[in-house]
């Protein structure tokens, strides 16, 4: 079975360089839209067996670009939306350091196991997270399925799907529209194949 998991397209929010969690129901920006329409037109002539996608609108829009080119329904899953940031929803990037500066210690000392502050863990993620993926592979195994979420739903559904443990989520890398892709056999083995690809994007 092949997973081919994509990361929604940029946002506004992601131009500003703003924390994005699930609780921000961002739209894609123009940037993102075209980023959309090229993932579309990349993935056209894969045949493909489902397409599941966060219902959160950037996620969801990225989807449907996607889909316009297949015969298939985008199936949203809630547990695919992104990871609950709590105070740290809509807070610009470079004023972490600042007003989060205690709890961005102990984020960095504990890898990003701590809970943040009126959101959720990585841990508490990773586990919502890979019970959809399980429920897709048990479902649609063998084919090939598209699974369109966000930075931090990518990279746990990666080490889940490797078995990495989590603290290895802050050395992965997908940027928005990128494509990553893991193959698993029969017994349950798993192949990261791609990992972050933009080259469809026209970007290095």
């Amino acid at each position: 079975m092949r997973l081919i998991l994509i990361r929604h397209g940029e946002t506004v929010w992601n131009q500003e360089r703003r924390i994005q969690g699930g609780s921000s129901d961002t739209e894609l920006s123009e940037v993102g839209r075209r980023q959309a329409e090229k993932l579309g037109l990349t993935l056209k002539d894969v045949e493909v067996s489902a397409i599941y996608s966060s219902p959160l609108k950037r996620a969801f829009d990225t989807a449907q670009a996607i889909a316009s080119h297949h015969q298939i329904k985008v199936e949203t899953e809630p547990d695919l939306r992104e990871m609950e940031v709590g105070e740290l929803e809509g807070v610009p990037i470079s004023e972490l350091g600042t007003s989060f500066s205690q709890f961005m210690l102990q984020w960095r000392q504990g890898r990003g196991m701590e809970r943040l502050p009126g959101g959720e863990s990585v841990v508490n993620l990773a586990n919502r997270v890979w019970r959809v993926i399980q429920h897709i592979i048990r479902k649609r195994d063998p084919g090939t399925v598209i699974v369109v979420g966000h930075y931090f739903v990518v990279v746990v559904a990666i080490c889940k799907a490797l078995r990495w443990p989590l603290t290895c989520l802050e050395r992965i890398r997908v940027q928005t529209g990128s494509i990553s892709i893991i193959d698993l056999d029969s017994s349950g083995q798993s192949r990261l194949t791609l990992l972050g690809d933009t080259c469809h994007l026209g970007e290095s």
